[in-house]
């Protein structure tokens, strides 16, 4: 009787157990297709946004310079990064992560030749600042470096940061690594009027060689006084 009896409750347990398996993988792969489903929704908004960026290329070409100033995708941009931001802390550096990263990092260097082209045609000196980076295990200044970067472009909205990560397999950024001679043993990198400089900068040298370089509208905040 006690055999009989341990080898049900050993079964029951069986199939509770089996049951908690299968109700834990399917949660699992159910959360997982939903994030893959929704990255793939952000690498067809970037996809879209690329094909928008050639189009209002070729329109802001024949535009006259008085009406380029709003003629812009900063905002777009700021949008995508964010997008990117969002999955890489929710996914991790997946496959569909790394391939959205290069849809971004297109996306950044089409702006970016686009403003210089408009810059030249329009005789208008623009600020950018090419900022390269790499993950934290090979480069300990690099996040503090994006931090500070970040400040600037609040304060400074005229600032155009175009970030990139020297590991992307993109070779429109490896071309851009080699334009610059850019070495993955000297990050963070900045080309600052089309100057390299290497080594991290604090917000006061950076400060003061964005002011040495470009002509900036700071951000005022409206101090009390008494």
């Amino acid at each position: 009787m006690n055999n009989n009896f341990d080898w049900k409750k050993y079964v029951v347990v069986f199939f509770i157990t089996l049951g908690l398996f299968l109700v834990a993988s399917y949660l699992s792969n159910y959360f997982s297709e939903k994030k893959i489903n929704q990255l793939k929704l952000i690498q067809d908004d970037v996809a879209i946004n690329i094909l928008s960026s050639e189009t209002q290329f070729a329109l802001l070409q024949d535009l006259s310079c008085k009406t380029l100033s709003d003629s812009v995708f900063s905002a777009e941009l700021e949008e995508l990064g964010s997008k990117l931001e969002w999955g890489q802390q929710n996914l991790g550096s997946t496959q569909e992560v790394q391939y959205l990263k290069k849809y971004y990092s297109l996306l950044q260097i089409k702006d970016y030749l686009l403003m210089k082209k408009i810059s030249e045609r329009c005789k208008v000196k623009s600020a950018f600042i090419l900022y390269f980076y790499t993950t934290a295990e090979n480069c300990s200044e690099c996040e503090r470096q994006g931090l500070v970067l970040s400040a600037m472009r609040d304060k400074y909205p005229e600032l155009r940061v175009y970030s990139f990560d020297f590991s992307t397999d993109l070779s429109a950024v490896k071309a851009m690594l080699n334009i610059y001679k850019i070495e993955d043993t000297k990050l963070p990198a900045l080309v600052i009027d089309d100057n390299l400089v290497t080594g991290f900068y604090s917000i006061e040298d950076l400060e003061a060689r964005i002011k040495e370089s470009f002509k900036l509208q700071e951000v005022k905040t409206l101090d009390k006084k008494e």
